[in-house]
């Protein structure tokens, strides 16, 4: 994996410690988003069997936690592009599932690895009062590097709350550059050979233990 995409996940997983039902249709992106992010990183720094690396916590903490707040069906459509429309309704779940798995295991790993230096810090929103689509802006401060990473979540106002469908770090966005990804496979061996390419890719990650669904 990428260091871009190490970071991509790790931006997503600042958002997985925190109860779903704490959050209500009327909170604003950004307090929803500083709240979560505070709370994962203080877990991410306390919990004794997320420091140990103990994946089936981890996993069980992520399934729980975290995906409540990602609209992955949206995130997928986007990543897979215009051949979502040529996708048939079975291949739409299937690409929803493995692209979710995927995501979901490397949250998992990322997690282990949150450092106790690591701090976030967060820019002022800047959206109308009545917009359902914006980007709440942030940066993580490393412990053993000046330059901070810059953060960016896409947020949707939907009728059960607001849910996160992208992430941008340090300027580039996650749907495009899974995009690019996902063009090329399917481009090779179609929707189907992206699918397979999943599902391997899962079933290697797997390996440290299986998800609590």
């Amino acid at each position: 994996m990428t260091a871009l995409k190490k970071w991509f996940v790790f931006a997503f997983t600042t958002l997985a410690f925190t109860c779903a039902a704490q959050a209500s249709v009327q909170e604003a992106p950004d307090e929803l988003v500083k709240r979560v992010s505070v709370d994962v990183l203080d877990v991410a720094k306390k919990d004794r069997d997320v420091k140990k690396g103990n994946m089936q916590t981890i996993f069980r903490l992520v399934e729980e936690k975290v995906m409540p707040y990602v609209d992955f069906k949206k995130t997928t459509s986007l990543a897979v592009g215009k051949y979502w429309r040529q996708a048939t309704p079975a291949q739409r779940e299937e690409l929803t599932k493995q692209f979710h798995d995927l995501l979901f295991y490397t949250y998992a790993s990322a997690i282990s690895k949150v450092e106790d230096g690591h701090k976030l810090q967060f820019q002022p929103l800047r959206a109308k009062a009545d917009a359902t689509n914006v980007i709440v802006n942030s940066r993580i401060i490393q412990p053993k590097n000046p330059e901070p990473i810059l953060i960016g979540y896409r947020l949707e106002k939907q009728a059960d709350g607001w849910k996160i469908y992208d992430i941008n770090v340090m300027g580039a966005w996650l749907v495009e550059t899974y995009k690019t990804t996902f063009t090329n496979e399917i481009g090779r061996a179609g929707i189907d050979g992206l699918i397979k390419t999943l599902k391997d890719k899962n079933a290697s990650l797997a390996k440290g233990g299986q998800p609590t669904k």
